[in-house]
């Protein structure tokens, strides 16, 4: 039997009617959904189906429709006998792999990702920050320019081979992207639409605010073996797990790494599970001789069933 890891997707991910067709088909999948539309004491499944897709952007929203959205779709899998061995979540992410090997339960997630989505936006409202992706750069390099310009700028993403995100100040990630155009070329330098600089010391507001809700929250050891994304590896251990949900806040996600540290355990297939298919694209360019496939739909959950649905 091929053994699998589950990869979840963040921020950036989402998209007007994600959900809709597996929650149409699946009760199973509408009963998460209808789960958090009564924790929330909101609507948000009628975001993730129909919009509006300005709505849907805001950080407050985006995090917990990703999250439905992602535990949904696992929902249906576990249903169809598809299970994996290894679980791991870029970012946001990172709270659905807790659910699925059994750390966190979907309402204490929904809890935290509520918490940690408005104390971000806050933060982001109160610091002028941004983040910009930069392809074809050798990480030492953009550490080195980092250092170099004046203000708060950070890697924030180890993303692939050739795939870095900074973070930070407006003003010190422009003087980033601009040295960094000189080498690579501006067509190569993106900056992103986000309301924050995430994973950077401007986000210690939201990171303090978040404690005392991580600090209410019941951890469980994990049932299926999780990578985390501060160290990039494997984390059994209940305390250092809420500890690193922490740092994580403001400290880089390594999914290069991570990616690496779930190659080495053997495993070499991966399934996306939530909408959007980007891990899966930052899979095939970290690990080429790995599978990569992503499950947001019927079509696509039909690809999955018949590859890893029959013991193979």
């Amino acid at each position: 039997m091929t053994q699998i890891t589950f990869i979840f997707p963040g921020q950036g991910s989402q998209k007007v009617g994600m959900g809709v067709e597996l929650a149409g088909t699946y009760p199973i999948a509408k009963d998460v959904f209808d789960e958090a539309d009564n924790l929330l004491e909101r609507p948000l499944s009628q975001l993730c189906f129909e919009g509006p897709e300005a709505e849907l952007k805001q950080t407050e929203n985006t995090q917990l429709a990703i999250l439905t959205c992602s535990v949904a779709t696992l929902r249906v899998l576990t249903q169809l006998g598809i299970v994996p061995q290894v679980v791991a979540g870029h970012s946001l992410g990172e709270y659905s792999a807790l659910v699925t090997s059994g750390v966190l339960e979907f309402a204490d997630a929904l809890r935290l990702v509520s918490a940690r989505a408005q104390f971000m936006a806050e933060a982001g409202e109160e610091q002028n920050g941004t983040m910009a992706a930069l392809l074809g750069m050798d990480a030492e390099q953009l550490e080195h320019f980092c250092e170099k310009v004046d203000g708060v700028v950070k890697i924030a993403n180890y993303n692939c081979p050739g795939q870095l995100v900074i973070s930070g100040e407006v003003d010190a990630v422009n003087q980033v992207v601009a040295l960094a155009a000189d080498i690579i070329g501006a067509r190569r330098c993106r900056s992103l639409p986000v309301s924050g600089a995430f994973h950077s010391p401007l986000m210690e507001s939201a990171q303090q605010k978040f404690q005392v809700v991580l600090d209410s929250v019941k951890f469980c050891p994990p049932q299926i073996n999780i990578t985390m994304n501060v160290t990039g590896e494997f984390a059994t251990d209940t305390e250092n797990i809420k500890h690193l949900l922490f740092q994580q806040i403001t400290e880089p996600v390594q999914w290069e790494k991570t990616l690496y540290t779930i190659k080495k355990s053997g495993i070499t297939d991966f399934v996306e599970v939530g909408p959007g298919k980007v891990l899966s694209g930052l899979v095939k360019r970290t690990l080429p001789e790995s599978s990569a496939l992503n499950v947001e739909d019927v079509e696509t959950l039909s690809l999955v069933t018949d590859k890893y649905g029959n013991g193979e």
